[in-house]
C-alpha cells in the first residue's frame, strides 16, 4: 500500500512537470496602427459680407449686385489653433480661389476676399475645408440677381 502511494504521488509531480510548456513564451501583440488623420475638431461660424470693420462682417448675405466688387467671407473658428483651413470659391461649378488660413489659436477669427466681376453674374458657393479637404462649411450665395 506504502508502494502504491509512493507511486501515485511521484506521478502527481513528475505528470504536470512533464507537461509543461518549454516553448518561448508568445510575442506581445503588435500596437495597433495610428489612425488615419483624424477630422477637423474645429467649429466654424461663417458669414459672407461685403466688408469687415474691427475685425467684424459688415453688410452681410447671401445676395450682392454685380457692382458688389468685393466679396468676404468671415470666420469664427473654436478649437481648431494651430490647423490650417481653406476658403474654396466657386462660380457656377468651376473653382476660382483657395486661401489658405492658418487658425493661430482659439476662438480665432479670419477671413478672405474673392474680387467679383461684374459680368461674374450668377449662382456661386464658398467652402470652409480643412487640412485633409473635409468640407467643415458652404455657403451659397448669387451675384446679380
Amino acid at each position: 500500500m506504502k508502494a502504491l502511494l509512493t507511486l501515485v504521488l511521484l506521478l502527481g509531480v513528475a505528470l504536470p512537470a512533464a507537461a509543461q510548456d518549454t516553448t518561448k513564451a508568445a510575442a506581445p501583440p503588435a500596437p495597433p496602427p495610428a489612425p488615419a488623420a483624424a477630422p477637423s475638431t474645429a467649429t466654424v461660424e461663417a458669414v459672407l459680407a461685403r466688408s469687415v470693420a474691427d475685425r467684424a462682417p459688415q453688410d452681410t448675405g447671401t445676395a450682392f449686385p454685380d457692382s458688389v466688387g468685393t466679396v468676404v467671407l468671415w470666420m469664427r473658428v473654436t478649437g481648431g489653433g494651430g490647423q490650417t483651413l481653406h476658403h474654396v470659391w466657386f462660380h457656377g461649378g468651376d473653382q476660382v480661389g483657395d486661401v489658405s488660413l492658418a487658425v493661430g489659436g482659439s476662438p480665432w477669427r479670419t477671413w478672405s476676399r474673392k474680387t467679383i466681376p461684374a459680368d461674374a453674374k450668377g449662382a456661386w458657393h464658398v467652402e470652409i475645408r480643412d487640412e485633409a479637404g473635409s468640407v467643415l462649411k458652404r455657403i451659397d450665395f448669387t451675384v446679380g440677381q
